[in-house]
């Protein structure tokens, strides 16, 4: 048995679905009943647990022999630092009582570096919490997902500009499709390494995109030019406030500084291996682009 935590996110429907097509039971542990039906219908045996209740998280666990975990940012959390605080403690304890026998956790670029660099320093918390569980434990880091830019898709659309935290956009950056993430992570699960007590993993796309080569690919689907654009520095805070809470603004200013700092949200020098997903950038971005909006 599998079991995949957040399955009915991006990563997690994506390894259930890999896991299934391999015809291996899975579990798939969510809390919102009214997304159970996606996960049953590809034969997911499904189990309901908040992710801070650790001791209903350890029941849904219970029995797995590999237990998949990814701790999700709340866009609109009043304290996200605490409230994943809350999240991480809470999959420890529930992997120390339900004991699998191997744990593959979800990630981030960046999670090795010790200085605080906004949410990929939270992901390195995560690590450290986990490596103080007696288990075989592999750290999947997750480059940027190429389906974030969705957010900013709508204002290209309607005035040519795509606006971009990354300087300067013409500056590649890692980033991976949330759905070979998934793909990785399946493969991870299925094939572990013999004897492995931890193993580190980077998993990003085929290849390396900067915002301007964000901004081509929708100005390929949508049949006109878009442009991308810096967002000046000082307008960070008031851009990242629109669409999340006060209290991620600065773990998402952290990261974009790092980006522009250079070598910080990266693979891991010397440690852990690079897995390569298949999906372009531009087949990443096609479910966002709103049908008829080249004019077509």
């Amino acid at each position: 048995m599998f079991a995949t935590i957040g399955a009915a996110g991006k990563i997690g429907y994506s390894t259930s679905f890999m896991l299934r097509e391999a015809g291996v039971p899975v579990r798939a542990i969510l809390r919102d009943p009214a997304k159970a039906s996606q996960l049953s219908a590809i034969g997911c045996e499904v189990a309901l647990a908040d992710l801070q209740d650790a001791a209903a998280l350890g029941k849904a666990i219970a029995g797995a022999h590999a237990v998949q975990i990814i701790c999700p940012v709340a866009p609109k959390a009043q304290d996200a630092v605490a409230d994943m605080h809350r999240s991480i403690e809470s999959m420890a304890q529930a992997l120390e009582q339900a004991r699998p026998d191997l744990v593959l956790a979800i990630s981030d670029y960046g999670a090795h570096v010790e200085e605080d660099i906004g949410m990929p320093t939270m992901f390195h918390g995560f690590e450290e919490r986990l490596r103080q569980l007696d288990m075989p434990m592999v750290f999947l880091r997750s480059a940027e997902h190429m389906e974030g830019w969705a957010r900013v898709i709508p204002v290209a659309v309607a005035t040519g500009i795509l606006p971009s935290f990354h300087h300067p956009v013409e500056k590649p950056f890692p980033n991976v499709s949330a759905r070979d993430v998934g793909v990785i992570a399946a493969d991870l699960l299925l094939h572990p390494k013999a004897g492995m007590s931890e193993q580190i993993v980077h998993a990003e796309g085929p290849r390396r995109y900067s915002a301007a080569d964000v901004a081509a690919a929708v100005s390929q689907l949508l049949g006109r030019t878009v442009t991308a654009q810096a967002v000046p520095r000082s307008q960070w805070a008031e851009g990242l406030g629109r669409v999340v809470s006060a209290s991620i603004v600065p773990l998402l200013t952290g990261v974009y500084d790092a980006h522009s700092r250079g070598g910080l949200i990266d693979v891991e020098v010397g440690r852990g291996d690079v897995r390569y997903g298949t999906t372009e950038l531009i087949e990443a971005l096609r479910p966002y682009v709103p049908l008829g909006a080249n004019g077509n």
